[in-house]
Protein backbone atom coordinates (compact mmCIF):
# COMPACT_ATOMS: atom_id res chain seq x y z
CA UNK A 1 0.00 0.00 0.00
CA UNK A 2 1.45 3.32 -1.03
CA UNK A 3 1.18 6.64 0.75
CA UNK A 4 -1.74 7.88 -1.34
CA UNK A 5 -3.87 4.78 -0.67
CA UNK A 6 -3.15 5.02 3.03
CA UNK A 7 -4.33 8.65 3.17
CA UNK A 8 -7.55 7.79 1.30
CA UNK A 9 -8.26 4.93 3.72
CA UNK A 10 -7.61 7.18 6.70
CA UNK A 11 -10.06 9.76 5.35
CA UNK A 12 -12.74 7.09 5.04
CA UNK A 13 -12.21 5.99 8.63
CA UNK A 14 -12.52 9.58 9.87
CA UNK A 15 -15.73 10.12 7.88
CA UNK A 16 -17.32 6.92 9.19
CA UNK A 17 -16.33 7.77 12.77
CA UNK A 18 -17.74 11.27 12.49
CA UNK A 19 -21.00 9.90 11.07
CA UNK A 20 -21.28 7.51 14.01
CA UNK A 21 -20.74 10.31 16.53
CA UNK A 22 -23.38 12.46 14.84
CA UNK A 23 -25.89 9.61 14.85
CA UNK A 24 -25.25 8.86 18.52
CA UNK A 25 -25.57 12.54 19.37
CA UNK A 26 -28.93 12.70 17.61
CA UNK A 27 -30.18 9.62 19.45
CA UNK A 28 -29.18 11.08 22.78
CA UNK A 29 -30.61 14.46 21.90
CA UNK A 30 -33.93 12.86 21.05
CA UNK A 31 -34.46 12.30 24.77
CA UNK A 32 -33.25 15.72 25.84
CA UNK A 33 -35.41 18.78 26.28
CA UNK A 34 -34.25 22.36 25.92
CA UNK A 35 -36.10 23.23 29.11
CA UNK A 36 -35.62 20.60 31.87
CA UNK A 37 -32.33 18.82 32.40
CA UNK A 38 -31.88 15.22 33.45
CA UNK A 39 -32.14 14.67 37.21
CA UNK A 40 -34.35 17.72 37.76
CA UNK A 41 -37.73 17.44 39.45
CA UNK A 42 -40.66 16.76 37.16
CA UNK A 43 -42.84 19.31 39.01
CA UNK A 44 -40.39 21.68 40.74
CA UNK A 45 -43.11 24.10 41.85
CA UNK A 46 -45.62 21.52 43.01
CA UNK A 47 -47.50 23.07 46.03
CA UNK A 48 -47.91 19.84 47.98
CA UNK A 49 -49.18 21.58 51.14
CA UNK A 50 -52.02 23.25 49.26
CA UNK A 51 -53.48 20.04 47.84
CA UNK A 52 -56.96 19.42 49.27
CA UNK A 53 -58.41 17.16 46.57
CA UNK A 54 -57.12 14.54 44.13
CA UNK A 55 -59.04 13.31 41.09
CA UNK A 56 -57.85 10.19 39.27
CA UNK A 57 -59.50 9.39 35.93
CA UNK A 58 -58.93 6.77 33.26
CA UNK A 59 -61.56 6.24 30.59
CA UNK A 60 -64.96 6.10 32.30
CA UNK A 61 -63.52 5.36 35.76
CA UNK A 62 -63.06 8.22 38.20
CA UNK A 63 -61.97 8.52 41.81
CA UNK A 64 -62.29 11.64 43.98
CA UNK A 65 -60.29 11.99 47.17
CA UNK A 66 -61.42 15.07 49.09
CA UNK A 67 -60.28 16.57 52.38
CA UNK A 68 -63.25 17.42 54.63
CA UNK A 69 -62.98 18.51 58.26
CA UNK A 70 -59.23 17.85 58.09
CA UNK A 71 -59.91 14.25 57.10
CA UNK A 72 -59.34 12.72 53.68
CA UNK A 73 -62.43 10.95 52.34
CA UNK A 74 -63.48 8.86 49.31
CA UNK A 75 -66.35 10.64 47.58
CA UNK A 76 -67.55 7.57 45.65
CA UNK A 77 -68.01 5.71 48.96
CA UNK A 78 -70.27 8.21 50.71
CA UNK A 79 -67.29 10.20 52.01
CA UNK A 80 -65.87 7.20 53.83
CA UNK A 81 -62.48 7.93 55.47
CA UNK A 82 -59.56 7.36 53.12
CA UNK A 83 -56.20 5.85 53.96
CA UNK A 84 -54.20 8.95 54.84
CA UNK A 85 -50.91 7.04 54.80
CA UNK A 86 -51.38 6.10 51.12
CA UNK A 87 -52.38 9.65 50.13
CA UNK A 88 -49.48 11.23 51.99
CA UNK A 89 -47.03 8.79 50.40
CA UNK A 90 -48.37 9.59 46.91
CA UNK A 91 -48.15 13.37 47.42
CA UNK A 92 -44.57 13.23 48.69
CA UNK A 93 -43.59 10.92 45.85
CA UNK A 94 -45.19 13.26 43.28
CA UNK A 95 -43.25 16.17 44.75
CA UNK A 96 -39.93 14.35 44.34
CA UNK A 97 -40.40 12.77 40.89
CA UNK A 98 -37.24 13.24 38.82
CA UNK A 99 -36.70 13.17 35.07
CA UNK A 100 -34.56 10.36 33.66
CA UNK A 101 -35.15 11.19 30.00
CA UNK A 102 -37.33 13.67 28.12
CA UNK A 103 -38.48 14.17 24.54
CA UNK A 104 -40.69 16.46 22.52
CA UNK A 105 -43.43 14.13 21.22
CA UNK A 106 -46.15 15.04 18.75
CA UNK A 107 -49.82 13.98 19.04
CA UNK A 108 -49.35 11.12 16.58
CA UNK A 109 -46.80 9.44 18.86
CA UNK A 110 -48.80 9.67 22.10
CA UNK A 111 -50.91 6.51 21.57
CA UNK A 112 -47.86 4.24 21.62
CA UNK A 113 -46.98 5.68 25.05
CA UNK A 114 -50.60 5.49 26.34
CA UNK A 115 -50.63 9.24 26.91
CA UNK A 116 -53.77 10.16 24.98
CA UNK A 117 -56.14 12.29 27.11
CA UNK A 118 -59.74 11.09 27.28
CA UNK A 119 -61.18 7.61 26.74
CA UNK A 120 -60.04 4.68 24.62
CA UNK A 121 -57.57 1.84 24.84
CA UNK A 122 -54.57 4.17 24.81
CA UNK A 123 -56.02 6.63 27.31
CA UNK A 124 -53.70 8.10 29.90
CA UNK A 125 -54.44 8.07 33.60
CA UNK A 126 -55.08 11.72 34.46
CA UNK A 127 -54.32 12.91 37.98
CA UNK A 128 -55.56 16.38 38.95
CA UNK A 129 -54.27 17.98 42.15
CA UNK A 130 -56.64 20.69 43.42
CA UNK A 131 -56.81 23.16 46.29
CA UNK A 132 -59.64 23.61 48.80
CA UNK A 133 -61.54 25.83 46.34
CA UNK A 134 -61.44 23.27 43.54
CA UNK A 135 -58.77 25.05 41.50
CA UNK A 136 -56.37 22.73 39.65
CA UNK A 137 -52.83 23.16 40.96
CA UNK A 138 -51.16 20.59 38.72
CA UNK A 139 -52.16 17.91 36.21
CA UNK A 140 -50.11 14.77 35.72
CA UNK A 141 -50.72 12.23 32.96
CA UNK A 142 -49.50 8.70 33.63
CA UNK A 143 -48.80 6.65 30.53
CA UNK A 144 -47.25 3.32 29.66
CA UNK A 145 -44.78 1.71 32.02
CA UNK A 146 -41.19 1.44 30.85
CA UNK A 147 -39.98 -2.17 30.80
CA UNK A 148 -36.46 -3.21 31.70
CA UNK A 149 -35.25 -5.51 28.93
CA UNK A 150 -34.49 -9.05 30.00
CA UNK A 151 -30.86 -10.06 29.36
CA UNK A 152 -31.62 -13.79 29.32
CA UNK A 153 -32.25 -15.72 26.14
CA UNK A 154 -35.38 -17.37 27.52
CA UNK A 155 -38.40 -15.79 29.26
CA UNK A 156 -38.26 -15.33 33.02
CA UNK A 157 -39.71 -18.19 35.11
CA UNK A 158 -41.65 -15.57 37.07
CA UNK A 159 -43.87 -14.71 34.12
CA UNK A 160 -42.19 -11.42 33.13
CA UNK A 161 -41.58 -12.64 29.59
CA UNK A 162 -38.99 -11.25 27.24
CA UNK A 163 -39.92 -7.65 28.08
CA UNK A 164 -38.48 -7.95 31.57
CA UNK A 165 -40.02 -5.98 34.43
CA UNK A 166 -41.31 -2.40 34.84
CA UNK A 167 -38.70 0.06 36.08
CA UNK A 168 -40.29 3.40 35.19
CA UNK A 169 -43.17 5.22 33.51
CA UNK A 170 -43.80 7.72 30.73
CA UNK A 171 -45.55 10.85 32.00
CA UNK A 172 -46.62 14.30 30.93
CA UNK A 173 -47.09 17.42 33.03
CA UNK A 174 -50.21 19.18 31.78
CA UNK A 175 -52.53 17.87 29.08
CA UNK A 176 -51.43 20.55 26.55
CA UNK A 177 -47.68 20.06 26.88
CA UNK A 178 -45.78 18.10 24.22
CA UNK A 179 -42.95 17.19 26.58
CA UNK A 180 -42.89 13.50 27.51
CA UNK A 181 -40.66 12.48 30.40
CA UNK A 182 -39.50 9.15 31.72
CA UNK A 183 -39.42 8.74 35.52
CA UNK A 184 -38.01 5.92 37.63
CA UNK A 185 -41.28 5.38 39.56
CA UNK A 186 -43.86 2.97 38.13
CA UNK A 187 -46.75 4.36 40.27
CA UNK A 188 -48.53 1.04 39.68
CA UNK A 189 -50.65 1.43 42.83
CA UNK A 190 -52.27 4.66 41.56
CA UNK A 191 -55.62 3.43 40.25
CA UNK A 192 -59.14 4.95 40.10
CA UNK A 193 -60.52 2.15 42.29
CA UNK A 194 -62.25 3.52 45.43
CA UNK A 195 -61.84 0.28 47.41
CA UNK A 196 -58.05 0.59 47.20
CA UNK A 197 -58.05 3.96 48.98
CA UNK A 198 -60.34 3.17 51.93
CA UNK A 199 -59.13 3.20 55.51
CA UNK A 200 -59.47 -0.48 56.43
CA UNK A 201 -59.45 -0.03 60.23
CA UNK A 202 -62.49 -1.82 61.69
CA UNK A 203 -64.22 -2.74 64.94
CA UNK A 204 -62.99 -5.61 67.14
CA UNK A 205 -65.18 -7.53 69.57
CA UNK A 206 -63.30 -9.08 72.47
CA UNK A 207 -64.23 -10.79 75.76
CA UNK A 208 -67.54 -12.05 74.42
CA UNK A 209 -70.15 -12.89 77.05
CA UNK A 210 -73.11 -13.87 74.84
CA UNK A 211 -73.95 -14.24 71.15
CA UNK A 212 -77.44 -14.31 69.71
CA UNK A 213 -78.25 -14.93 66.03
CA UNK A 214 -81.79 -14.21 64.90
CA UNK A 215 -83.04 -15.39 61.49
CA UNK A 216 -86.28 -13.45 60.91
CA UNK A 217 -87.42 -15.53 57.93
CA UNK A 218 -86.56 -18.87 59.61
CA UNK A 219 -87.01 -18.47 63.40
CA UNK A 220 -86.28 -22.16 64.07
CA UNK A 221 -82.68 -21.56 62.95
CA UNK A 222 -82.11 -18.88 65.60
CA UNK A 223 -79.95 -19.53 68.65
CA UNK A 224 -78.18 -17.92 71.61
CA UNK A 225 -75.00 -18.92 73.42
CA UNK A 226 -73.82 -17.67 76.81
CA UNK A 227 -70.92 -18.34 79.14
CA UNK A 228 -70.18 -17.39 82.72
CA UNK A 229 -66.53 -16.45 82.10
CA UNK A 230 -64.05 -16.22 79.24
CA UNK A 231 -62.49 -19.56 80.21
CA UNK A 232 -65.72 -21.56 80.55
CA UNK A 233 -67.57 -23.47 77.83
CA UNK A 234 -70.52 -22.10 75.92
CA UNK A 235 -74.05 -23.02 76.98
CA UNK A 236 -77.09 -23.10 74.70
CA UNK A 237 -79.73 -20.77 76.09
CA UNK A 238 -83.32 -22.09 76.16
CA UNK A 239 -82.21 -25.56 75.11
CA UNK A 240 -85.13 -27.79 74.17
CA UNK A 241 -85.49 -31.39 75.40
CA UNK A 242 -83.02 -33.60 73.55
CA UNK A 243 -80.84 -30.68 72.37
CA UNK A 244 -77.18 -30.92 73.34
CA UNK A 245 -74.62 -28.33 72.25
CA UNK A 246 -71.68 -29.48 70.14
CA UNK A 247 -68.80 -27.75 71.92
CA UNK A 248 -66.51 -28.03 68.89
CA UNK A 249 -68.98 -26.21 66.63
CA UNK A 250 -69.68 -23.56 69.28
CA UNK A 251 -66.00 -22.76 69.82
CA UNK A 252 -65.64 -21.26 66.33
CA UNK A 253 -68.53 -18.78 66.39
CA UNK A 254 -66.41 -15.93 67.77
CA UNK A 255 -63.68 -16.25 65.11
CA UNK A 256 -65.00 -13.47 62.80
CA UNK A 257 -65.45 -11.04 65.70
CA UNK A 258 -61.94 -10.80 67.12
CA UNK A 259 -60.30 -9.31 64.01
CA UNK A 260 -62.88 -8.55 61.28
CA UNK A 261 -62.08 -6.74 58.05
CA UNK A 262 -64.00 -5.54 55.00
CA UNK A 263 -63.34 -5.48 51.27
CA UNK A 264 -65.38 -2.44 50.26
CA UNK A 265 -68.18 -0.08 51.27
CA UNK A 266 -71.57 -0.11 49.56
CA UNK A 267 -72.31 2.94 47.41
CA UNK A 268 -74.95 5.43 48.38
CA UNK A 269 -77.23 4.64 45.45
CA UNK A 270 -77.41 0.92 46.34
CA UNK A 271 -80.88 0.07 47.65
CA UNK A 272 -81.27 -1.74 50.96
CA UNK A 273 -83.57 -4.27 49.32
CA UNK A 274 -80.91 -5.19 46.77
CA UNK A 275 -78.51 -5.94 49.62
CA UNK A 276 -81.07 -7.85 51.66
CA UNK A 277 -80.80 -5.27 54.41
CA UNK A 278 -84.58 -4.73 54.51
CA UNK A 279 -84.95 -8.06 56.35
CA UNK A 280 -81.43 -8.94 57.58
CA UNK A 281 -80.06 -11.57 59.89
CA UNK A 282 -79.47 -9.88 63.27
CA UNK A 283 -76.50 -10.75 65.44
CA UNK A 284 -76.37 -9.39 69.00
CA UNK A 285 -73.13 -9.62 70.95
CA UNK A 286 -72.53 -8.63 74.57
CA UNK A 287 -69.07 -8.50 76.16
CA UNK A 288 -67.71 -8.68 79.68
CA UNK A 289 -66.55 -5.06 79.20
CA UNK A 290 -70.21 -3.93 79.01
CA UNK A 291 -70.21 -3.38 75.22
CA UNK A 292 -73.26 -4.28 73.14
CA UNK A 293 -73.01 -4.78 69.38
CA UNK A 294 -75.80 -5.26 66.88
CA UNK A 295 -74.74 -6.54 63.46
CA UNK A 296 -77.21 -6.60 60.58
CA UNK A 297 -76.14 -8.95 57.81
CA UNK A 298 -77.83 -9.02 54.40
CA UNK A 299 -78.03 -11.69 51.74
CA UNK A 300 -74.93 -13.34 50.35
CA UNK A 301 -73.84 -12.30 46.85
CA UNK A 302 -70.57 -12.96 45.00
CA UNK A 303 -68.98 -14.47 48.15
CA UNK A 304 -69.69 -11.31 50.18
CA UNK A 305 -72.14 -10.28 52.87
CA UNK A 306 -73.38 -6.71 53.41
CA UNK A 307 -72.91 -5.76 57.06
CA UNK A 308 -74.02 -2.79 59.18
CA UNK A 309 -73.04 -2.21 62.79
CA UNK A 310 -74.35 -0.31 65.82
CA UNK A 311 -72.47 -0.22 69.11
CA UNK A 312 -73.20 1.01 72.61
CA UNK A 313 -71.55 0.59 76.00
CA UNK A 314 -72.42 0.99 79.66
CA UNK A 315 -68.97 1.72 81.01
CA UNK A 316 -68.87 1.88 84.83
CA UNK A 317 -68.18 5.38 86.13
CA UNK A 318 -66.93 4.35 89.55
CA UNK A 319 -65.13 1.38 91.02
CA UNK A 320 -66.60 -0.57 93.89
CA UNK A 321 -63.87 -0.87 96.57
CA UNK A 322 -63.12 -4.31 97.92
CA UNK A 323 -63.16 -5.29 101.57
CA UNK A 324 -60.10 -4.53 103.69
CA UNK A 325 -58.38 -2.49 100.97
CA UNK A 326 -55.35 -0.63 102.19
CA UNK A 327 -54.74 2.95 101.17
CA UNK A 328 -51.93 1.92 98.86
CA UNK A 329 -54.04 -0.81 97.25
CA UNK A 330 -56.94 1.56 96.76
CA UNK A 331 -54.77 4.16 95.01
CA UNK A 332 -53.26 1.48 92.75
CA UNK A 333 -56.63 -0.05 91.86
CA UNK A 334 -58.21 3.35 91.22
CA UNK A 335 -55.42 4.26 88.81
CA UNK A 336 -55.83 0.99 86.92
CA UNK A 337 -59.62 1.46 86.82
CA UNK A 338 -59.34 4.96 85.35
CA UNK A 339 -56.83 3.79 82.74
CA UNK A 340 -59.15 0.99 81.63
CA UNK A 341 -62.10 3.37 81.66
CA UNK A 342 -60.27 5.75 79.31
CA UNK A 343 -59.35 2.87 76.99
CA UNK A 344 -62.95 1.69 76.79
CA UNK A 345 -64.27 5.21 76.19
CA UNK A 346 -61.77 5.69 73.34
CA UNK A 347 -62.80 2.33 71.89
CA UNK A 348 -66.48 3.34 71.99
CA UNK A 349 -65.76 6.68 70.32
CA UNK A 350 -63.73 5.02 67.56
CA UNK A 351 -66.15 2.17 66.83
CA UNK A 352 -69.16 4.48 66.85
CA UNK A 353 -67.75 6.03 63.65
CA UNK A 354 -68.41 2.80 61.75
CA UNK A 355 -72.19 3.08 62.14
CA UNK A 356 -72.95 5.25 59.09
CA UNK A 357 -72.00 2.82 56.30
CA UNK A 358 -72.78 -0.64 54.98
CA UNK A 359 -69.71 -2.82 54.51
CA UNK A 360 -69.01 -5.71 52.16
CA UNK A 361 -67.24 -8.54 53.99
CA UNK A 362 -65.94 -11.90 52.77
CA UNK A 363 -68.50 -14.67 53.27
CA UNK A 364 -65.94 -17.36 54.15
CA UNK A 365 -64.81 -15.40 57.21
CA UNK A 366 -68.38 -15.02 58.56
CA UNK A 367 -69.88 -18.40 57.74
CA UNK A 368 -68.56 -19.84 61.02
CA UNK A 369 -70.82 -17.39 62.89
CA UNK A 370 -73.89 -17.61 60.66
CA UNK A 371 -74.72 -21.22 61.50
CA UNK A 372 -78.18 -22.68 61.84
CA UNK A 373 -79.31 -23.96 65.22
CA UNK A 374 -79.08 -27.58 64.03
CA UNK A 375 -75.42 -27.07 63.07
CA UNK A 376 -74.56 -26.26 66.68
CA UNK A 377 -76.18 -29.42 68.09
CA UNK A 378 -74.79 -32.89 68.51
CA UNK A 379 -76.27 -35.32 66.01
CA UNK A 380 -77.72 -38.68 67.12
CA UNK A 381 -74.84 -40.48 65.41
CA UNK A 382 -72.23 -38.43 67.23
CA UNK A 383 -73.99 -38.82 70.56
CA UNK A 384 -74.40 -42.59 70.20
CA UNK A 385 -70.76 -43.03 69.27
CA UNK A 386 -69.69 -40.93 72.23
CA UNK A 387 -71.91 -42.88 74.65
CA UNK A 388 -70.79 -46.24 73.26
CA UNK A 389 -67.15 -45.33 73.69
CA UNK A 390 -67.77 -44.15 77.24
CA UNK A 391 -69.56 -47.43 78.16
CA UNK A 392 -67.21 -49.96 76.55
CA UNK A 393 -63.92 -48.39 77.61
CA UNK A 394 -64.21 -49.32 81.36
CA UNK A 395 -65.34 -52.89 80.48
CA UNK A 396 -62.39 -53.46 78.15
CA UNK A 397 -59.98 -52.10 80.71
CA UNK A 398 -61.42 -54.39 83.44
CA UNK A 399 -61.25 -57.44 81.15
CA UNK A 400 -57.61 -56.78 80.29
CA UNK A 401 -56.78 -56.54 83.99
CA UNK A 402 -58.51 -59.86 84.68
CA UNK A 403 -56.55 -61.55 81.88
CA UNK A 404 -53.29 -60.27 83.33
CA UNK A 405 -54.20 -61.55 86.81
CA UNK A 406 -55.27 -64.93 85.40
CA UNK A 407 -51.98 -65.42 83.54
CA UNK A 408 -49.97 -64.85 86.67
CA UNK A 409 -46.55 -63.22 86.96
CA UNK A 410 -44.32 -63.41 83.93
CA UNK A 411 -40.62 -63.79 84.57
CA UNK A 412 -38.37 -62.90 81.64
CA UNK A 413 -35.37 -65.16 81.17
CA UNK A 414 -31.96 -63.58 81.19
CA UNK A 415 -29.96 -63.83 77.95
CA UNK A 416 -27.34 -66.58 78.00
CA UNK A 417 -24.04 -66.04 76.24
CA UNK A 418 -22.02 -69.06 75.07
CA UNK A 419 -18.30 -68.64 75.02
CA UNK A 420 -16.56 -69.95 71.95
CA UNK A 421 -14.12 -72.71 73.06
CA UNK A 422 -13.72 -74.36 69.66
CA UNK A 423 -10.72 -73.96 67.39
CA UNK A 424 -10.48 -70.70 65.46
CA UNK A 425 -12.19 -72.25 62.44
CA UNK A 426 -15.38 -72.96 64.41
CA UNK A 427 -18.06 -70.21 64.21
CA UNK A 428 -19.05 -68.13 67.24
CA UNK A 429 -22.59 -69.04 68.29
CA UNK A 430 -23.27 -65.60 69.77
CA UNK A 431 -26.00 -64.67 72.29
CA UNK A 432 -28.98 -66.96 72.61
CA UNK A 433 -32.43 -65.28 72.57
CA UNK A 434 -34.41 -65.72 75.81
CA UNK A 435 -37.18 -68.26 75.74
CA UNK A 436 -40.63 -66.74 76.10
CA UNK A 437 -42.72 -68.38 78.80
CA UNK A 438 -45.98 -70.10 77.82
CA UNK A 439 -48.01 -67.91 80.17
CA UNK A 440 -46.63 -64.71 78.63
CA UNK A 441 -47.32 -65.97 75.09
CA UNK A 442 -50.90 -66.92 76.02
CA UNK A 443 -51.49 -63.54 77.71
CA UNK A 444 -50.31 -61.65 74.60
CA UNK A 445 -52.59 -63.72 72.37
CA UNK A 446 -55.60 -63.28 74.67
CA UNK A 447 -55.18 -59.51 75.00
CA UNK A 448 -54.59 -59.02 71.26
CA UNK A 449 -57.60 -61.08 70.25
CA UNK A 450 -59.78 -59.36 72.87
CA UNK A 451 -58.89 -55.83 71.78
CA UNK A 452 -59.17 -56.67 68.06
CA UNK A 453 -61.11 -59.89 67.35
CA UNK A 454 -60.36 -59.62 63.62
CA UNK A 455 -56.64 -59.63 64.16
CA UNK A 456 -55.08 -63.05 63.70
CA UNK A 457 -52.24 -63.91 66.03
CA UNK A 458 -49.16 -64.43 63.89
CA UNK A 459 -46.82 -67.28 64.88
CA UNK A 460 -43.60 -66.30 66.53
CA UNK A 461 -40.82 -65.91 63.96
CA UNK A 462 -38.05 -68.49 64.01
CA UNK A 463 -34.66 -67.34 65.15
CA UNK A 464 -32.15 -67.19 62.28
CA UNK A 465 -29.43 -69.79 62.22
CA UNK A 466 -26.05 -68.60 63.50
CA UNK A 467 -23.59 -67.65 60.81
CA UNK A 468 -21.48 -70.59 59.73
CA UNK A 469 -23.77 -73.22 61.33
CA UNK A 470 -24.25 -76.42 59.27
CA UNK A 471 -27.54 -76.64 57.38
CA UNK A 472 -30.14 -79.01 58.80
CA UNK A 473 -30.33 -82.35 56.96
CA UNK A 474 -33.73 -83.64 55.94
CA UNK A 475 -34.54 -87.15 57.20
CA UNK A 476 -35.93 -89.58 54.69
Amino acid sequence: MNRKQFIILLVFVVIIGAAGLVLRHRQNAAWESPNPTLGEKLMPKFPVNDVAAITIKQGTNQLDLVKKDDLWRVKQRNDYPANYSDIRSFLLKAQDLKIIQSEQVGPSQLPRLSLVPGAGTNAAMVVDFKDDKGKTLQTLLLGKQHMHASTGASPSPYGMGSEGWPDGRYVKVGSHSDLVALISETLSNIQPNPADWLNKDFFKIQKVHSIEVDYPTHPTNSWKLTRAAETTEWKLADAKPGEKLDVTQASSVTSPLSSPYFNDVATQDTKAKDLGMDNPTVVKVATFDHFDYTLKIGKKKDDTYPLAITVSANIPKERTPGKNETKADKAKLDTAFKAKQTTLEDKLAQESKYQNWTYLVSSWSWDSLLKNRSQLLQTNKTEKASNATAKTAPKKAASVVSLIKKAGPVVASKPVFVTNTSPPTAPDVGPVAPKESASAKKLANDVSSFLDPNKATAPAPKAPAPAGAPAATKKN
